[in-house]
């Protein structure tokens, strides 16, 4: 599995995710826009589901950078919150396991230092990705042996909400500073974005989702630029 971080050094990971409520919710169609990332040059696939992941593995031969988004109650981590996520991610066969980071309690009250001894114990040669919020986030993660450390949350938490991303400071300081890949991720909207990201030393690839695969929100976008 390490030889995933071969395959997207320094290219483009393409996020595939629709939730239930949103208009291409599907496995089918998660495999298929897959296939059109595969296609157009993507090196590798963020998804969500088992579901999702499997149609997803059968169409494609990218590397799987795989989440289960659960909600527990009114818990704020959603984003494979606990062992069980964990374990049936690995039932699958996803290359790479991301999971909510932040210091944030657990729906389970087990913490995020429990949690993730436990799962390295019991999974010693899975890929661990922290999807993270701050830099205090991805150096504790770090530090507790995360093999990965990406910007998902930011903007995306209650201490880092309204804060425009992508954040290129941040990006480019963990870049600079952590020691292990970074993935950034989280509002890159333009292929000049994209490329700046990844010329940043340190920075080991990039997530695309919702400028590539969700419709409705690149719709939007173009609607509001009519009507401002």
């Amino acid at each position: 599995m390490s030889n995933f971080l071969e395959q997207v050094h320094k290219k483009l990971i393409v996020s595939c995710q629709a939730l239930e409520h949103e208009p291409l919710h599907s496995s089918y169609i998660m495999s298929r826009m897959a296939y059109a990332a595969m296609l157009g040059g993507a090196a590798g696939i963020r998804a969500n589901t088992v579901e999702d992941i499997t149609a997803i593995k059968e169409t494609v031969n990218l590397p799987v950078i795989g989440i289960i988004k659960h909600v527990y109650g009114d818990c704020p981590v959603f984003i494979t919150p606990t062992e069980r996520e964990v374990d049936a991610l690995v039932s699958c066969g996803t290359e790479v396991i991301a999971l909510d980071a932040t210091s944030r309690p657990r729906p389970d009250g087990v913490s995020l230092p429990e949690l993730f001894a436990a799962i390295r114990r019991k999974y010693p040669g899975q890929l661990f990705m922290a999807d993270c919020s701050t830099y205090e986030d991805a150096a504790a993660a770090r530090d507790m042996g995360f093999d990965i450390v990406g910007t998902t949350l930011r903007g995306y938490t209650r201490e880092t909400a309204g804060m425009e991303i992508p954040d290129m400071d941040l990006i480019a300081r963990l870049g600079q500073t952590m020691g292990i890949p970074v993935i950034a991720e989280g509002g890159i909207w333009t292929p000049q974005q994209l490329h700046d990201i990844l010329s940043m030393d340190g920075i080991h690839a990039a997530v695309i989702g919702g400028a590539i695969t969700r419709p409705l929100e690149i719709t939007k976008r173009f609607v509001q630029a009519i009507e401002s």
